[in-house]
């Protein structure tokens, strides 16, 4: 036994490879009961712990395996040279800024380029930002590598391609979706896979008072992030029109935008693990389905 906040993936995999009987609990749970005690000391965490495993007050969490957590590795690396290569561009636009240069707001490809012929002739700006020109190109050229690298994984997967027929569903998003949830057995339900990820609001209900608030975010950001953006794409930029985008786009009018692509993205989790367990293709319309049945 171990609680969710000194467990690590390579110790859980030790420990059970040497047969010991091994499993990991929600640390919040953990927390919550240790918060009970006045003074916090080594020993008395220790005897909560020990209470906590004899009265049974535990969730176990399910801890990735080898594969599913070399996958999530390479995502979380790819994600943090994509955040580098957006803090060099910030940088670099305020620098320019500071000169009177104010570059267009979507430049890609050709940001190197477009800074290049704007300090091209001008020695200050130029000894100040061609070394970080250099560094984004060389870090942008690495990112190419985790693209094709993560793009091979999505081709190689069958779920992946499967998953992949939802609108708005791209090769980050859905092996992100894959690491994140892993094995689709453990979810009893489809609907619960929403709260997993913290994508349904909080509750507070007490006598006569009975209140809803934000979201909760507990669970994976990461993967409640990838399909917040997989939602935006769906109910922005999907060319062929479907009923969860209709749905969407009247609840942009009911409830505001960020708060009906959050509770698209909800849905999307949801249908995703629905296609993962039963095999169906992205349901469209509902007369498609009925057509199809």
């Amino acid at each position: 036994m171990a609680s969710g906040v000194e467990a690590t993936s390579w110790l859980y995999h030790g420990l059970r490879a040497k047969g010991w009987p091994v499993f990991c609990i929600d640390a919040r749970h953990a927390k919550a009961a240790l918060s009970l005690k006045v003074n916090k000391t080594d020993a008395n965490d220790a005897l909560g712990l020990a209470q906590i495993m004899r009265v049974g007050w535990y969730r176990e969490v399910a801890v990735k395996g080898h594969d599913c957590q070399a996958l999530r590795a390479l995502l979380v690396a790819r994600a943090q040279i994509v955040s580098q290569i957006t803090t060099l561009k910030n940088c670099a636009r305020g620098i320019l800024k500071t000169f009177g240069h104010v570059l267009a707001k979507k430049l890609r490809r050709n940001f190197i380029v477009s800074v290049g012929k704007i300090i091209e002739g001008n020695a200050t700006l130029e000894s100040i930002l061609m070394p970080m020109l250099r560094t984004l190109a060389a870090t942008m050229d690495q990112l190419h590598v985790y693209d094709r690298a993560v793009t091979r994984i999505a081709r190689e997967s069958e779920t992946a391609q499967h998953l992949m027929t939802a609108p708005g569903v791209g090769t980050i998003v859905v092996l992100g979706y894959i690491t994140g949830v892993e094995t689709p057995e453990r979810f009893s339900r489809s609907s619960a896979v929403g709260a997993y990820f913290g994508m349904t609001p909080r509750r507070y209900q007490s006598g006569e008072v009975d209140v809803a608030g934000r979201v909760s975010k507990c669970g994976d950001g990461m993967v409640r992030g990838l399909l917040y953006e997989a939602a935006k794409v769906l109910l922005s930029r999907s060319a062929k029109p479907s009923d969860l985008q209709s749905w969407g786009r009247a609840l942009i009018k009911r409830i505001g935008r960020k708060k009906a692509t959050m509770a698209v993205a909800r849905k999307l989790a949801v249908v995703l693990h629905r296609m993962w367990t039963t095999g169906e293709r992205f349901r469209w319309t509902a007369a498609s389905a009925a057509a199809a049945a």
